[in-house]
């Protein structure tokens, strides 16, 4: 096969029951428990009105522009994908509108990650289907190829291979790798626990607010007494 234009199987993909969780469960919270190194970027912004993304990737490198390998792509998708895109995040040309929409509804994809644009906007709202872009264009795309499906890309730093799990929500995007879903899991769940205390310490007005002071003078703040 050659480089830049080839079509390769998934060998592996996250279950149905670690997306299951994964999706209650905000992504802000996931990306603290990933020392927030990892983000697809401000660019990829929400597209549909509400609800969360989060299902196995299908990735597809893409010529900017160029929307034969995502077509493919679709095609291709099992119920519960995130067809993740890096069509370089150029805004000339859609990748793809509302018709490619349509028919990812009938193939059951879960959404859609798409670091380039989108068109016919209202039908993204309408449909309501979880949908990241990089911008709206009105002109559409070509469909001449090259590109790969099931390669390892990349968005804005973050890395997506194949079969990871994909994370979205009005915060962004977030890919998880395959092999560490598991901790990142048990690390989310503590966090999110430990939130749940705190809000309900807020509520109560038993909030412990004696770290700020303590972080202050540790740094090396000058603080006058009674403040």
């Amino acid at each position: 096969m050659a480089t830049g234009f080839r079509v390769l199987k998934r060998e592996r993909a996250v279950s149905a029951d670690v997306v299951r969780r994964f999706l209650k469960l905000p992504v802000a919270n996931v990306s603290d428990s990933m020392h927030r190194m990892t983000a697809a970027g401000p660019r990829l912004t929400k597209m549909h009105r509400d609800g969360q993304l989060a299902g196995p990737a299908i990735t597809v490198k893409a010529r900017p522009g160029d929307n034969l390998m995502l077509h493919k792509a679709i095609d291709m998708a099992r119920p519960g994908d995130v067809i993740v895109v890096d069509a370089g995040g150029d805004l000339t040309n859609s990748l793809m509108g509302e018709l490619m929409l349509a028919y990812a509804v009938k193939r059951g994809v879960a959404g859609f990650v798409l670091n380039g644009a989108i068109r016919d906007a209202d039908a993204f709202l309408s449909t309501n289907l979880p949908v990241f872009a990089a911008g709206v264009t009105h002109r559409g795309p070509y469909k001449d190829g090259p590109g790969e499906i099931n390669v390892p890309i990349a968005i804005d730093g973050m890395v997506i291979e194949p079969g990871d799990l994909v994370l979205g929500d009005s915060d962004g995007v977030l890919a998880v790798p395959f092999d560490i879903v598991e901790e990142v899991y048990a690390r989310t769940s503590a966090k999110q626990d430990a939130e749940t205390k705190q809000m309900a310490a807020i509520e109560a007005g038993t909030n412990d607010r004696s770290w700020v002071d303590a972080a202050l003078k540790k740094l090396g703040c000058e603080i006058p007494e009674g403040i």
